[in-house]
């Protein structure tokens, strides 16, 4: 763990989703306005997280399903993905909710470079069609929680048995088939330097 200025940065290894997500609501419902924020890094155990707005979804490999409070609807989560969560007072630093999602989603898109982009109503980054990160966050009280995954080097094959984010046939990537490499740690870097010009 270390301090970048006011950001506490957190690196938890390979974890849960449910621990994840309980103890992102429990810091969220602890902090108060002189609490700093956080960042966590981490990678998951195979698992499928429903949004809120998601039907309930059965998938027959075995992977675990667990409903999040997240926006957003069906994604993956599994070991060689880079999963952040920003633990962030977006109304202490006078940011946006939209603003906050165009922050995560330019983090990836400088880390990612060579044709990385958003894709109007459908957030995340996309290389050639293909989603490469997913994002979701949900907001209490002007604090968000929750983040983004990256793609790094990962089985992709879990995301043939769902329509990716609500997507039915839509494609995804990862940074190793594209001959890129990334850690979480740049991905940290690049998100603390979007805040301090936030």
């Amino acid at each position: 763990m270390n301090v970048v200025e006011d950001i506490v940065v957190k690196r938890l290894g390979r974890t849960a989703y449910g621990d994840a997500l309980q103890a992102m609501r429990a810091f969220t419902r602890g902090r108060d306005a002189g609490t700093a924020d956080e960042i966590w890094l981490t990678e998951h155990d195979p698992v499928y997280t429903l949004g809120q707005g998601a039907d309930e979804k059965t998938v027959p490999n075995g992977i675990p399903v667990i409903r999040s409070d997240r926006g957003g609807d069906i994604t993956y989560h599994g070991p060689g993905q880079v999963v952040l969560y920003a633990l962030v007072d977006l109304a202490r630093r006078g940011i946006k909710v939209k603003r906050w999602v165009w922050l995560l989603e330019q983090a990836v898109i400088d880390l990612v470079g060579r044709g990385a982009e958003r894709k109007p109503g459908a957030p995340g980054v996309y290389i050639d069609g293909a989603k490469i990160a997913a994002l979701g966050i949900r907001v209490v009280r002007g604090r968000a929680y929750h983040g983004l995954s990256l793609n790094v080097d990962m089985d992709l094959a879990p995301y043939k048995a769902i329509d990716p984010c609500g997507y039915p046939g839509l494609k995804v990537t990862q940074m190793k088939d594209l001959g890129l490499s990334a850690t979480g740690e740049d991905l940290v870097k690049i998100l603390l330097g979007k805040l301090e010009d936030a």
